[in-house]
């Protein structure tokens, strides 16, 4: 049996990527608190309970970027006899997080805004405007910073989703603003913000799906199954593999188990090197350990289920 040790993670989240990361994140948690303080503040004095919900919804962005970053910091801790993969998995749980709490927002507002509807309360419409275009500024720079690492991060790719949900109310917060200032329609607000909800939640939904997916161990959505069950069934020596396991051990590496049916015995090192290069460079494995049996015996799985190319036998 071979079991891959180098963790490099070239293929997927080195040292400095992690480190750029986390400044960005922890820039972003400054810079959102301070926007929070200013936007309740002035939601006070303007007496516009809209402003002081928007710094509320706004604070569990705070949280939920402290999530990721939390995640990114312990990512980086190194393996211990009691947690031997290390705590990589904690982004798993902050993309899950940051979802949870972007529905739970989202409820907030929703409810909130319905019962503005039937009753809105006058706004300081040229307050809001300005706080709201301040808030499109901040938001806007934080979710672009984010973006980049969103693409092959799904814990950032939450705190990304976040930033550009709270850009976007604060641009329709802007609009609704100006027209209520032009027109006295204050109704404009929860109507917006009922739009602006369903934005949200279509976007968050995704997001929660891949996170739960890789919280119960399924095999990442960026990953062919198939096409590695075929690679490996192609190699030289190998008549059969079963127990085929691809599962995420962060949000962005992953982890695979598999055992390799060859008659004529274990065919070295290099083999095994060009195989874990393979399936790193080419299938986004980065952790990797294969089983080599003559297959002269039945291997049975201590897993019930079966299905194609994961539990065969």
């Amino acid at each position: 049996m071979k079991h891959d040790h180098k963790h490099d993670h070239a293929g997927g989240c080195p040292h400095d990527a992690l480190n750029n990361k986390g400044r960005v994140l922890l820039f972003s948690i400054v810079l959102n608190l301070i926007f929070v303080v200013i936007e309740f503040i002035y939601g006070f004095i303007s007496n516009s309970t809209a402003l002081m919900a928007d710094a509320g919804h706004n604070a569990s962005d705070v949280l939920g970027l402290l999530l990721a970053w939390g995640a990114v910091i312990l990512s980086r801790k190194q393996p211990s006899q009691r947690y031997t993969y290390g705590f990589r998995s904690t982004s798993i749980l902050a993309a899950l997080g940051n979802a949870a709490l972007l529905l739970v927002a989202s409820g907030a507002i929703a409810w909130e805004a319905v019962h503005r509807i039937s009753q809105p309360p006058m706004v300081a419409s040229l307050t809001v405007i300005i706080v709201a275009a301040a808030g499109i500024v901040i938001n806007g720079l934080t979710a672009w910073l984010l973006m980049k690492g969103s693409k092959e991060d799904l814990n950032i790719r939450g705190a990304y989703l976040h930033m550009l949900a709270d850009t976007a109310v604060s641009l329709a917060v802007v609009f609704a603003g100006a027209a209520m200032f032009y027109s006295g329609w204050y109704w404009l607000d929860p109507i917006i913000s009922l739009a602006i909800v369903v934005v949200i939640v279509a976007g968050t939904w995704g997001l929660l799906r891949d996170s739960m997916k890789l919280a119960l161990n399924a095999v990442p959505g960026q990953i062919n199954e198939a096409a590695i069950d075929a690679y490996l069934r192609q190699l030289d020596g190998v008549t059969d593999i079963h127990d085929l396991h691809i599962w995420g051990l962060s949000t962005t590496e992953n982890a695979l188990t598999v055992h390799l049916v060859m008659p004529g015995g274990h065919p070295g090192d290099a083999f095994m090197d060009s195989v874990e290069a393979t399936l790193k460079q080419q299938h986004s494995i980065h952790h990797c350990t294969l089983q080599i049996e003559h297959g002269t015996t039945h291997h049975a799985c201590s897993l019930a289920m079966t299905g194609p190319g994961r539990h065969r036998h």
